[in-house]
């Protein structure tokens, strides 16, 4: 009976692995899973020893009895619900984790504290249990439960911005507003503000649209569709309408009524009414330099339109400068950076569409770098004809100031280092009149206490007095040296100037010539180890017909051989001679572009290989050299080949010596040119200084 069992064990492996049923289960669940108690005839035999199924590395036999063998149905039962549980805590899905889940644990857990005190979970007797009081769930946490966080974060949110009621809403009636505004989002056509802003042009065409419609729909360009508040400003103020309708770039104009006026709506506009610190302090600034530029599209404070400032003003003359002791006027990087971010800041204080006349504009920006250090200039969408670098030029001449940035849309300029107000500079000037005074008075002092020597010369009496260290002997050491021409001096520094280029020049052409002389004699080393054959004078006669019939077939050939920048040296005596193994004529490929050198090199080809030129054609690659062996070829040993040619590291040697002699040679005649030119300069400038 063990044999059996044993046997069939080993035709049902699965069936021992899977089996572990207890005797008492049901018939139904046997049925499911196969058991060994279908083997087993009688009880006695329950502790017989059954040879499991071993892994490879094991050599003897298994055997076990049957209630040790391992039940995996009820064991992995539990290990499955292990492995959902713990994909659950791991993998994304709503409402698994995050905030979502702790939420409800928490609500969860608050439900459990008010049940717990409930009638129904209560015990009728608790006298045999023993009360230890209640433990909290933060006393089961250590003090803290899990979603408590140690600081509450504080949160800056975003506070929305209060809807200020237009004009047209205070003024109109709620049922005007809304059928206007039902009339106004059925309209199809507008009038176009471009980018020179709401001009006269513009208001006359929505007149004209009011005197038959009481709505005006207005589509704005840039720079205006940017800031739609300031875009509804500037179009009530100029055409004393409503506004009653706006989205994105467009508005919708109301005329008014018979008893609506106008003068409500302009107060508002006329006087520049600043709300915040930032455009207080900026129209303070701009106070007193000029009138406002009130169709400003950015945001206030309103900058002074320099195109309504006068071009020419009597008596301007450009600021005095000096520079502080210890100190440089020009700007270094680091200054000009630290300078573009403060003005990246600073609101625009002019507005110019004009690029010249602009004195009335430097005069003004004079007094605004006495109170700031930065004068910021928007250039006019629109203008016509504007020239940024035009305005700029004329700007820093005027003023004097240094330019730090400049493109088409503004201009900014800085005061300089050595800037001085008027103030100051009056102050300076007659500091400077007072210290001239006291060193008139010294000089008049030390004059009147010099002893007078009296020379006689001829019996004649000179009066001379000692003059050195005196204010009259730098007065005259400055007329007698200090006049010299501006002229002069400008001819003097163009002189040097050429003088040191042309020595540069010189200097140059010599180390020049020093490399032809070194190259030249490279070259005629390799030369000598080349002996070019001559010509032999016993050559095969062809008649034209041959000769056409072997240009032909050259020219059909297919096979070619490349003749590169080493030119004929023994590879290619090689290469010719291989070919004339298998065929009667070779056909040579030469990149050269003068074909006198082409004709050269099919000449030397002749005369080293021995050969008949047939013909020199002209191809798409380049030149083709066709020669033809002869009719009494014979090949010739390759020592015989190599006795007068180079080889091929020689070759190229060779050639790289004529192309960098070549090159120099070049160079060598440019700055012979160059001297000549600078010989020639000098000599014109020294004719015509005098």
């Amino acid at each position: 009976m063990l044999t059996s069992l044993l046997l069939s064990a080993r035709a049902f492996p699965s069936l021992i692995i899977n089996c572990s049923l207890n005797p008492n289960q049901n018939p139904s669940n046997a049925a499911k899973s196969p058991q060994f108690d279908q083997f087993r005839e009688k009880r006695g035999l329950s502790d017989a020893a059954i040879k499991v199924p071993t892994a490879p590395w094991m050599k003897g036999p298994l055997l076990l009895r049957p209630d040790e063998i391992v039940d995996t149905e009820k064991r992995n039962k539990p290990r499955k619900v292990e492995e959902k549980t713990f994909k659950a805590l791991n993998r994304r899905e709503s409402g698994v984790r995050g905030k979502k889940a702790m939420k409800k644990i928490v609500r969860n857990v608050e439900k459990l504290g008010d049940n717990s005190d409930s009638e129904e979970t209560q015990m009728d007797d608790l006298s045999e249990f023993e009360y230890l009081g209640r433990i909290s769930e933060k006393d089961r946490f250590g003090g803290k439960m899990p979603w408590d966080r140690e600081e509450e974060r504080f949160i800056l949110r975003r506070t929305k911005k209060e809807g200020v009621p237009t004009t047209a809403e205070l003024i109109l009636d709620e049922g005007l507003l809304n059928r206007l505004r039902r009339e106004a989002s059925k309209m199809r056509k507008w009038v176009n503000v471009r980018k020179a802003g709401v001009t006269e042009t513009v208001v006359n065409e929505i007149r004209l649209i009011w005197k038959l419609k009481e709505l005006a729909m207005v589509r704005f360009d840039v720079p205006l569709c940017r800031n739609m508040e300031r875009a509804q400003e500037i179009i009530e103020m100029k055409t004393g309408g409503l506004v009653v309708l706006s989205k994105k770039e467009f508005l919708v104009v109301y005329r008014g009524g018979p008893s609506y006026s106008s003068e409500e709506t302009r107060s508002g506009h006329d006087e520049i009414s600043s709300s915040s610190l930032y455009e207080r302090e900026a129209d303070r600034l701009l106070d007193g330099l000029g009138p406002r530029y009130m169709d400003w599209w950015m945001r206030r404070p309103f900058p002074v339109d320099a195109d309504l400032l006068p071009e020419v003003v009597n008596g301007y003359r450009t600021p005095s400068r000096r520079c502080p002791p210890n100190t440089r006027a020009k700007l270094s990087d680091e200054e000009l950076t630290y300078l573009r971010n403060i003005a990246q800041a600073l609101p625009f204080h002019f507005v110019l569409g004009r690029n010249h006349g602009l004195q009335g504009l430097a005069s003004a920006i004079v007094k605004l770098w006495e109170k700031c250090i930065i004068a910021k200039i928007a250039i006019k969408w629109g203008a016509l004809n504007t020239n940024n670098e035009e305005m700029a030029d004329e700007l820093q001449h005027l003023t004097g100031g240094v330019l730090i940035l400049r493109n088409k849309y503004l201009i900014v300029l800085y005061r300089g280092k050595d800037f001085l107000s008027d103030e100051v500079a009056d102050l300076v000037d007659d500091r400077e009149r007072v210290l001239r005074r006291y060193q008139h008075f010294e000089e008049t002092k030390r004059e009147s206490d010099i002893e007078i020597l009296e020379v006689v010369t001829n019996g004649k009496h000179l009066k001379e007095s000692i003059k050195s260290g005196t204010l009259s002997e730098f007065q005259e050491l400055q007329r007698k040296f200090g006049e010299m021409e501006t002229r002069n001096l400008e001819t003097e520094a163009e002189k040097a100037r050429l003088e040191k280029e042309l020595r540069s020049q010189e200097r140059k052409l010599s180390i020049l010539k020093s490399k032809i002389e070194k190259s030249t004699m490279e070259l005629f080393k390799l030369n000598s180890l080349w002996k070019p054959s001559e010509r032999d004078d016993d050559i095969e006669i062809f008649t034209n017909e041959e000769r056409e019939c072997l240009r032909r077939i050259g020219l059909k050939m297919s096979s070619s051989l490349v003749l590169g920048r080493r030119g004929v040296f023994v590879g290619i005596m090689e290469g010719l001679h291989q070919h004339w193994k298998h065929r009667e004529v070779a056909k040579v490929i030469t990149m050269q572009k003068i074909f006198s050198r082409v004709v050269y090199t099919a000449k030397s080809l002749e005369a080293e290989s021995n050969g008949v030129l047939i013909s020199i054609e002209k191809l798409k690659e380049g030149h083709a050299i066709l020669i033809y062996r002869g009719k009494n070829y014979k090949r010739p040993s390759s020592k015989l080949m190599a006795q007068n040619l180079l080889t091929k590291r020689k070759a190229l040697q060779r050639s790289v010596a004529m192309q960098r002699l070549g090159s120099l040679k070049f160079f060598a005649y440019q700055r012979e040119r160059a001297i000549e030119d600078l010989k020639l300069s000098v000599v014109n400038l020294e004719d015509s200084a005098f």
